[in-house]
């Protein structure tokens, strides 16, 4: 396929804000799309070289892609600054500065999608001593080679600036339309994904080999695989009854996800992101060579800053300073990491995803046996509400953030939130105990002090599973510093837009729109029913519309950005509407 016809395709999706027509238009992609060209179609799709623990990054900042621009089109640097400063969106300069080009465009062929490709790879893969100027040359090469709507794409891709609106899940639908047309396939394509976290190789194994491939993939060593998630109940007696009956309750820890592979000498360590963190955490990555007794496994836990001296775990804030690339080796000494692990889906070429929680975490206590660094996670077995509400107490007093219980015969859901796993996380008066992760969908311009930052506030979203939408449910204007504002300002000019976002579903509107990409985490007093949120929004019997919203929402956290979750990871629609329910019942 011709890059020029999958920037046809890219400029029609962008035109589009019906989610079952960019199903319908991805899906001719798909059809169209040769074998060997699948993988390439997916990451460039979603605006990548590669999955995420593959950590392949394209280095490529605006002011070099400018440059590009003004090299491939016989243009100054300055008048392609200032058109971008007019646009906002240096693709649409691009666009605009190879039409009218001084230049005689560079090739009479027109570049495939692996030629786009691989010239991609090439610019990411450009290292060390004059390697922005090679990058800048490169990219250069492919802009003067493009028509004005190629030029497009060629510089958002690199910049990830697509703005496509094309969710996992609405890729996963696209490739079930291309196979048979039929969506009921989606859910044997998301078990292969979340097996595997990598969508090119599930695309790329439905072209060539059909679904009997994709129902054959199974669990292997340095794919990770998408985290299982845990349901909501706000009280030990609700969880005891869903359960049916004796359960396993864990203790619920503040740290960092951290997924272990090893095979032989091999260990690469993935974060709740599926990136690798291998370098971050060498002390975790040394246990797992050392303590554990067995040289092949896939193990899931939570990584924690430990006081050795009293034999106590550190708060979130602490652990934060760990997530470093520099002075790695001496904050390793000075907070040393502790894994609670919870979990494990594969060992001596086993998968164990399948098995009964109970027998997983046999095998788990048997591998890390005599581990210092690597313990299982503390957990007592019940079918008492108060044993399971002291349990909890005792948890919250020692600083932790709660319980998690466990059906003791369920398997490993990935990528999917069950009630196999509940987190007892409670409403008191009414009141929302709770934080929640929320998707920054716009912002608002500054006024009065504010003014100097370029930034008053944001428009925040929710993430709705099922339409794979982000709904409104909140402004949030309070808690902010002004480095905070200062950091938001700076990050969320670089992907703002004047036109709403194709997944995005709100009636306010907001200064600027942002592509959903950064999430925050939030505490307010309650839930409350909104006319102008989108967030679950339903008719009322009188005709009127309502969706959720949040009474005095405030920012919380030492961070601003959570860079450990994805927007898909955040809070979701579901478990908003299932909280505003149980605030209802403690009002009673």
């Amino acid at each position: 396929m011709l890059f020029s016809k999958l920037a046809e395709y890219y400029d029609s999706l962008e035109k589009v804000s019906s989610r079952l027509k960019m199903i319908e238009i991805m899906a001719e992609v798909f059809k169209e799309a040769e074998e060997r060209e699948m993988s390439a179609i997916v990451y460039m799709t979603q605006g990548v070289l590669a999955p995420a623990f593959e950590g392949k990054e394209f280095g490529v900042a605006e002011k070099m892609a400018t440059e590009s621009i003004a090299i491939a089109t016989g243009y100054t640097k300055d008048e392609v600054e200032s058109d971008f400063k007019k646009s906002g969106d240096l693709g649409k300069t691009a666009e605009s500065f190879v039409a009218k080009s001084k230049l005689k465009r560079m090739l009479s062929s027109k570049p495939n999608i692996l030629e786009v490709y691989e010239a991609m790879k090439k610019i990411s893969e450009s290292s060390g001593k004059g390697s922005k100027e090679h990058k800048i040359k490169l990219l250069a090469n492919l802009v003067a080679s493009s028509t004005p709507l190629e030029a497009r794409y060629m510089i958002r891709y690199p910049l990830g600036q697509l703005r496509l609106g094309l969710g996992d899940a609405t890729m996963l639908e696209a490739l079930s339309v291309m196979e048979n047309n039929d969506r009921t396939l989606k859910d044997e394509l998301e078990r292969a994904y979340n097996i595997c976290s990598d969508l090119g190789f599930v695309a790329a194994t439905l072209k060539s080999d059909g679904l009997k491939a994709i129902r054959s993939l199974s669990v292997s060593t340095f794919k990770p695989i998408r985290p299982a998630l845990a349901e909501r109940l706000p009280t030990a007696e609700e969880i005891i009854e869903k359960m049916g009956g004796k359960c396993a309750v864990e203790q619920k820890y503040d740290g960092f996800r951290c997924q272990i592979h090893r095979k032989g000498k091999r260990i690469e360590l993935y974060s709740r992101r599926l990136e690798r963190t291998t370098e971050m955490f060498p002390d975790i990555a040394t246990a797992a060579l050392k303590e554990v007794s067995t040289d092949e496994f896939i193990i899931e836990g939570e990584a924690l800053a430990y006081n050795e001296a009293t034999s106590e775990f550190m708060p979130f804030q602490e652990t934060i300073q760990r997530k470093r690339k520099h002075g790695i080796d001496e904050k390793a000494v000075n907070l040393p990491l502790r894994l609670m692990a919870f979990d494990i889906m594969f060992a001596d070429g086993k998968n164990y995803m399948n098995e009964p929680y109970s027998k997983r975490r046999e095998k788990l206590e048997e591998l890390l046996g005599k581990s210092e660094t690597l313990r299982p996670s503390k957990r007592i077995i019940t079918d008492s509400a108060k044993d399971l509400d002291d349990f909890f107490n005792i948890s919250v007093e020692n600083g932790l953030e709660g319980i998690v219980a466990k059906d003791l015969n369920a398997p490993y859901i990935a990528g999917a939130r069950k009630f196999s796993w509940i987190k007892l996380k409670r409403s008191y008066q009414g009141e929302l105990s709770d934080t929640l992760d929320l998707v920054i969908i716009g912002y608002y311009l500054g006024r009065g002090s504010r003014t100097e930052f370029g930034f008053g506030g944001l428009l925040c979203a929710v993430y709705n599973e099922k339409r794979d939408m982000f709904e409104s449910i909140s402004k949030l204007g309070t808690g902010f510093t002004e480095e905070q504002m200062q950091e938001l300002s700076d990050k969320l000019s670089k992907i703002a837009q004047k036109s709403k976002p194709a997944r995005v579903d709100a009636i306010l509107e907001p200064d600027f729109w942002v592509y959903p990409k950064y999430v925050v985490t939030v505490r307010a007093d309650e839930i409350t029913k909104s006319p102008t949120h989108t967030c679950g929004m339903k008719v009322n019997d009188d005709g009127t519309k309502s969706g959720y919203s949040l009474r005095f929402p405030r920012l919380v956290g030492e961070t601003t950005i959570r860079t450990d979750k994805s927007p898909e990871e955040a809070t979701t629609t579901k478990e908003i509407i299932e909280l505003y329910s149980q605030q209802k019942k403690v009002r009673v």
